[in-house]
């Protein structure tokens, strides 16, 4: 099956590195409009020359906005709708995986899981929704992570905002299908990303990431970590025609990792 975007536009948060960078480059290379946006300017440019490598001739849009305020969500918003006059694909990715103990977890730590996590994709689902109910057609895909529907000891902030996301996803698919706004969530396993290669610099091996990585992986039920592409495939189909009759799915993208369906 060949998927296209057929020239949608997409905004995208937490778009400069990762998961968010390898799905706006499957999306650049299949014909999508990629508006990627993250706090820090620098990382965003490289991001936008790897996206443009990636896919020449793909037209690219960074934007540099803190979206777990309300004023960030509307000026990435605003932004990608002045660059591509609509936004046809939302991504909410943007994120940090913050846990610990749940004494330790102070208010402050709480209110920033939230304003980044939840609000962030109600603020932005809000400012995409007129115009795709309008137009007929959008997609919008909310990155959680497995905890959401199996959150672990010691989970908290991100498993219990995670969860929340869950439950909106559904709520907002249920709003959504008749207008054809399709929304979907992708429960995100244990995946190659900088956060891994951070840990593998912070524990002074000798071993190669790759590796390390690769013994890491052994304990898993597929033997190895999930790869960035094989994500971003999926959040492709899923925004392409080809996932035209998905709604309201919490799909896990884990390998089969997670005890829960």
């Amino acid at each position: 099956m060949q998927l296209s975007l057929n020239g949608r536009a997409a905004l995208i948060t937490g778009g400069s590195k990762g998961l968010g960078l390898a799905i706006a480059k499957a999306f650049a290379g299949a014909g999508g409009k990629v508006a990627i946006v993250a706090r820090n300017a620098e990382q965003l440019a490289t991001a936008e020359a790897e996206i443009k490598v990636a896919a020449p001739g793909a037209e690219v849009l960074a934007v540099a906005a803190d979206i777990s305020t309300a004023a960030g969500c509307e000026a990435a918003f605003a932004k990608a709708e002045q660059a591509f006059g609509q936004v046809d694909i939302l991504i909410n990715n943007a994120g940090t995986s913050q846990r610990g103990p749940f004494l330790e977890v102070s208010d402050a730590l709480w209110q920033n899981d939230l304003d980044l996590k939840l609000f962030a994709a109600i603020r932005l689902g809000r400012l995409v929704w007129p115009g795709m109910q309008a137009r007929r057609w959008g997609r919008i895909i909310n990155v959680l992570n497995t905890g959401a529907k199996a959150p672990p000891a010691e989970g908290a902030p991100t498993a219990v905002t995670r969860a929340a996301g869950m439950a909106l996803t559904k709520v907002q698919a249920n709003e959504g299908a008749k207008h054809n706004i399709l929304v979907n969530a992708m429960l995100v396993g244990l995946i190659d990303s900088d956060q891994h290669r951070r840990r593998h610099a912070a524990s002074k091996t000798n071993e190669s990431y790759e590796a390390w990585l690769g013994k890491l992986g052994q304990a898993l039920p597929m033997g190895r970590y999930g790869r960035p592409e094989e994500f971003a495939a999926t959040a492709l189909f899923l925004c392409s025609e080809g996932g035209g009759y998905i709604a309201g799915v919490a799909l896990n993208v884990d390998g089969g990792r997670s005890p829960v369906v």
